[in-house]
């Protein structure tokens, strides 16, 4: 009987796989980063083929140690809104990836915008933004003299990376994605979960070389590929597919409506259960396709991130110098027990959801003769918690259902002091997942649904444990002031734009 589950962690500068067994827990892991290409400034680019070898790297480093007969089979997930195009007969890329943190198509974004805007709203859940796959697969078709003849000889394939690495080890047998990649695209429709016609006509993208979609937990082919071949005693399939932050919320197990996630990184990214309907915000909330499996209604969520969360504390000890380590700024906000009304609005890279202000600029008020650095160190921690609060409502508001629990992961999420500031600020129990790796976790989770390795989300549900539960210590009451202030400065910050 089959103990692992292979996890493809495909993120922003490294790969990794992780290796699964029954009970949810991490095994072992082999990581690998690749290079960042930024040939012009607000570009941003990703050399395909390095990321495939970096895959292959860690594929096998985890089949050498361990036996294939051992292996149930395999999920992805990846960085989404990346998009690669490449030539189906060489299985070369025509251009380095786009990445997601790519801004070169801003200002066609800015035309389509205001003509197609409100249709595109509706049919994906999303903003026309260079963010966002659509247009920088246009940028390509536009710019790359070679995709000109691959069209013409239907030779041209595009897809985000999780499709170009199943593509790579089905060893060119499949070119599919799953339906929360496609809905990061700006081309697919959240209601037939498919290209979107007229989507396609706007982004002028060509639909036979886009990828077919699938549900989540489908079979996506049989490893082939020459690289990790002659490792394999028997064939493994692909059966879980996801993009990055939906295999988070799955890997979460946050199943139902109302549950929510919050990974806490360089900012903060909150991923909230809206249910089986779609639901469109009119606060700057992006819809989402969370999941869809065999057999099951599709699950929709909300999106909304802060663009600052554990970089507050960088720019604590890079910038100014307060600390030595990014942890000890959890001691240092312990030394005192308030923030005697000093506000940190953060918003170091502009903000971001509910407010969409990307020129707005950081500030710290309330200061005082008495004001010291615990202060902001504690002031700098509140403000990780209060953004998160500000999002939070807009989703509850606007879902129509209050918010169960959160779920964290992420590397601030480690900070015991910032667990408790959002559990109290929300009013609300705050989980600390034990596998960190929730991302592999929720691809792994659904591979195993796919394959039948686990049975149902009820046995998914039985693996997951918490590390550590954070209880609401202080009153609503004794917290108004607080966030009465920190209304304040973000009002005032946004009115001086």
């Amino acid at each position: 009987m089959s103990k692992y589950i292979i996890s493809i962690d495909q993120g922003t500068t490294s790969s990794r796989v992780c290796l699964f067994n029954k009970n949810g827990q991490l095994v072992d892991q082999v990581q690998k980063e690749f290079r960042q290409i930024f040939p012009k400034p607000d570009w941003v680019e990703h050399d395909a083929e390095e990321i495939w070898q970096t895959v292959v790297y860690c594929l096998k480093e985890i089949l050498t140690k361990y036996s294939a007969v051992d292996i149930d089979s395999v999920g992805i997930t990846n960085q989404r809104e990346t998009v690669v195009l490449w030539d189906k007969q060489t299985g070369k890329p025509v251009h380095n990836a786009i990445v997601w943190q790519d801004k070169r198509t801003d200002k066609v974004c800015s035309k389509l915008r205001k003509v197609n805007g409100n249709y595109v709203k509706k049919a994906t859940g999303l903003v026309i933004d260079p963010y966002f796959s659509g247009t920088k697969i246009r940028w390509m078709l536009d710019n790359v003299l070679e995709t000109k003849s691959l069209l013409k000889e239907k030779r041209l394939l595009a897809g985000t990376i999780d499709t170009f690495l199943i593509w790579k080890l089905t060893k060119g047998a499949v070119h599919a994605t799953d339906v929360s990649n496609a809905s990061r695209t700006l081309l697919m429709n959240l209601k037939t979960r498919d290209w979107d016609a007229k989507c396609l006509k706007i982004f002028g993208v060509p639909v036979e070389i886009l990828p077919e979609v699938k549900k989540s937990n489908s079979l996506f082919g049989t490893i082939e590929c020459a690289e990790v071949k002659n490792l394999l005693t028997k064939n493994i399939n692909i059966n879980g597919v996801a993009g990055d932050q939906q295999a988070a919320l799955f890997g979460q197990v946050c199943f139902e409506k109302g549950m929510s996630k919050c990974t806490f990184g360089t900012g903060s990214f909150i991923l909230y259960n809206i249910g089986n309907q779609i639901k469109y915000s009119n606060s700057g909330l992006l819809t989402t396709l969370a999941w869809e499996l065999e057999g099951e209604k599709p699950f929709y969520a909300f999106e909304g991130g802060a663009f600052v969360c554990g970089a507050a504390v960088g720019w604590l000890r890079d910038n100014l110098g307060l600390m030595k380590e990014s942890k000890d700024i959890e001691t240092m906000a312990a030394q005192v027990d308030s923030t005697e009304g000093v506000i940190f609005v953060s918003a170091l890279a502009g903000l971001g959801a509910p407010y969409w202000k990307d020129g707005a600029k950081g500030r710290i008020v309330g200061l005082t003769r008495k004001s010291n650095k615990f202060h902001l160190a504690r002031a700098t921690l509140e403000s990780m918690s209060l953004q998160n609060l500000d999002i939070i409502k807009v989703m509850e508001k606007e879902s129509g259902k209050k918010l169960l629990e959160l779920k964290t992961d992420g590397g601030a999420a480690k900070n015991n002091l910032l667990m408790q500031f959002q559990s109290d600020f929300l009013q609300k129990k705050v989980l600390r997942a034990q596998v960190v790796e929730t991302t592999a976790l929720g691809a792994a989770f659904l591979s195993g649904l796919g394959s039948g390795f686990w049975k149902s989300k009820s046995e998914l549900k039985s693996t997951w444990k918490w590390d550590k539960e954070f209880l609401p210590k202080k009153k609503s009451k004794f917290l108004t002031e607080t966030i009465r202030n920190w209304d304040r400065a973000v009002r005032n910050l946004i009115e001086e734009l």
